[in-house]
């Protein structure tokens, strides 16, 4: 049987209706308002402001004063990790020491170094070789890098006088002492004697090692020329220079050429006038 409106109303299903009245005339009046615009954001701001109100009185911490405090600490978290990144970046590393001596990197440090009577320098972590040094910072192309383990010689250079592998000899540790390298010994208008020697003898073919040879050969030549001679009239034989050499490997099989012609640049040695003291003794430089 169908309800008509004029049935009677149960007590509870008055009650019922009567609570649902007020909450849906309050729908559209809350529809019809955008927050914060107009009446209904005055109402907005009235609920939020006895909302933050009746926190405060309760002793709590509002929605208001929790975002606010939110912001105002983001502000000095970013303006205390700025001045400290600033400070960090301004400020030169401690320096450490250990034993007695002073450890360095493992970031890049400053190194000077006195290459072919010149000075050099560059900014290297302590991790990089002399060989590295000279052919990708400072374009001294001529030790070349073969083996890269200190046993063929093609990137021989001199360090104070002795030859050394550079592949071998950390870029830092070579400071302080005078380094010579192909590039400072002469130049295609104008050879060492020793270049001069090895083109005469035919004494390359690639050419790849030869700088090194060029550099173990000077050195000898360099040590032979300033030390006593053993005997009076004595001149270097050919197995003096096989073991002068022997740190040096020619894939191409060019011995036959060098031996001749570093031979041929320590007679020529024997016959030019010393040099001073405290000169280069270069010629061709």
């Amino acid at each position: 049987m169908a309800k008509h409106d004029d049935e009677p109303r149960t007590e509870r299903g008055a009650a019922t209706e009567a609570a649902a009245e007020p909450a849906a005339a309050a729908e559209p009046a809350a529809a019809g308002a955008a927050p914060g615009s107009g009446a209904g954001g005055a109402a907005d701001g009235a609920a939020g402001g006895a909302a933050d109100g009746a926190a405060s009185a309760a002793g709590g911490l509002s929605r208001r004063a929790f975002l606010r405090g939110s912001a105002a600490a983001g502000a000095l978290g970013t303006a205390l990790l700025n001045g400290e990144a600033l400070a960090t970046a301004a400020a030169p590393p401690p320096v450490r020491r250990e034993a007695g001596v002073e450890l360095v990197g493992p970031g890049a440090v400053p190194m000077t170094w006195r290459i072919n009577g010149r000075q050099a320098t560059a900014t290297l972590e302590p991790r990089v070789t002399l060989l590295d040094a000279l052919r990708d910072h400072l374009g001294l192309t001529g030790a070349k890098r073969v083996c890269d383990r200190g046993t063929c010689g093609a990137c021989t250079v001199l360090i104070g006088g002795k030859t050394a592998y550079a592949c071998s000899v950390l870029a830092i540790e070579a400071q302080g002492a005078p380094i010579e390298t192909v590039e400072g010994l002469g130049s295609p208008e104008r050879l060492h004697p020793l270049q001069a020697a090895i083109v005469e003898h035919d004494g390359q073919q690639c050419g790849f090692c030869t700088p090194g040879f060029v550099m173990a050969a000077k050195g000898w030549l360099d040590r032979l020329e300033h030390q006593a001679a053993p005997a009076a009239g004595a001149a270097p034989t050919v197995a003096d220079v096989h073991r002068a050499l022997s740190g040096n490997f020619c894939r191409c099989g060019t011995y036959a050429g060098l031996r001749p012609a570093v031979l041929a640049a320590a007679a020529a040695a024997k016959r030019r006038p010393a040099a001073p003291r405290g000169g280069q003794g270069k010629e061709g430089a």
